[in-house]
């Protein structure tokens, strides 16, 4: 399916420094919020409990609140809406003696004179396993950047592959500050949306370098941006169908899917606009102005040619039985 006309060219590169300039800005926008104002760290990273109690009418958040006071344990708990009126959620921070006591049923007594509810979820991390949760998550995140540099340095060269890292930590980079901006509590699934805009980005970052690898191949053009051009002009109609699809799909978890993924839908849907932008816009105007030269480029591969002809010859001779 063709959106764009194929015997077109569109000239992105022409505002490629626009563009960066405006990355630049949400990325230090994004830093100055992380350390501003920071990760507002879940239960899986942070410890303590979670509590979700649903009523049979619109919950007394403030009653529920004023009762929950009358324990110590309970005193820096939170209490929010939980995706409709008759349902809350009470966040409560890890102590020593809340580990080893039954939080469901110390609700149940608190709350006892709010009204009829039942609780439907209790959760409970320790702050010792959130701690090595939060540092295996990070790890996960570092290996899986140092993973793909070393599969992208071994497909292409290397100048792609520093491009297509610069490009992921772009994504992420501003996913995080839209997690830090709107408040979005860092858990496991966050974590899992970090890591899959990092597959799905990559993956469209690889289509389009491929085309470009090809572009530079056939093409007699010596001028990159040139290349990248066409390259991306051909490209353009799959990355659109591609990327539509997985917003749309995106879109609805984040409308319907409810209050338990509707974090994971967020930072998807910031991943999936960022990701595709930055394989058009950043990644591929990066191997410019880190210094890729297409006549360097087409010289090497003329000498691998050269001595994958010359060693072809000589097994040619030595089958031949001439020395």
């Amino acid at each position: 399916m063709e959106f764009f006309k194929t015997n077109k060219v569109y000239d992105f590169m022409s505002k490629s420094k626009i563009f960066m300039g405006f990355s630049l800005l949400l990325i230090f926008a994004s830093y100055a919020l992380l350390f501003t104002k920071g990760l507002n760290y879940g239960i899986d990273f942070a410890g303590g409990t979670i509590v979700q109690v649903k009523y049979d009418r619109p919950a007394p958040v403030k009653k529920i609140r004023t009762l929950l006071k009358a324990d110590p344990m309970f005193a820096s708990a939170s209490v929010t809406e939980f995706g409709a009126p008759e349902e809350v959620i009470i966040k409560i921070p890890t102590s020593s003696s809340s580990v080893s006591t039954d939080i469901g049923d110390k609700v149940r007594t608190l709350l006892k004179e709010s009204g009829t509810f039942e609780v439907r979820r209790v959760d409970m991390v320790g702050p010792k396993v959130g701690s090595e949760l939060r540092e295996k998550g990070l790890m996960a995140m570092v290996l899986s950047i140092l993973v793909i540099l070393i599969y992208v340095s071994f497909r292409f060269e290397w100048r792609f592959a520093l491009a297509s890292i610069l490009a992921l930590v772009h994504d992420v980079s501003i996913a995080l500050g839209a997690i830090s901006l709107f408040n979005i509590d860092v858990n496991l699934d966050i974590l899992a949306a970090i890591l899959t805009i990092l597959g799905y980005s990559l993956n469209d970052t690889i289509i389009v370098f491929d085309r470009i690898r090809e572009g530079i191949q056939q093409s007699k053009i010596h001028d990159l941006f040139i290349i990248i051009n066409e390259s991306i002009t051909k490209t353009l109609s799959r990355t659109t169908l591609t990327s539509l699809t997985t917003f749309f799909v995106v879109l609805t978890l984040f409308l319907f899917g409810g209050e338990i993924i509707h974090g994971f839908s967020f930072t998807m849907l910031v991943g999936v606009v960022v990701g595709t932008y930055s394989s058009i816009f950043i990644a591929s105007p990066l191997l410019k102005w880190l210094g890729f030269s297409v006549e360097d480029y087409k010289k090497r591969l003329a000498e691998k040619e050269r001595i994958r002809k010359e060693k072809e010859r000589m097994r040619k001779e030595f089958e031949g039985g001439v020395v």
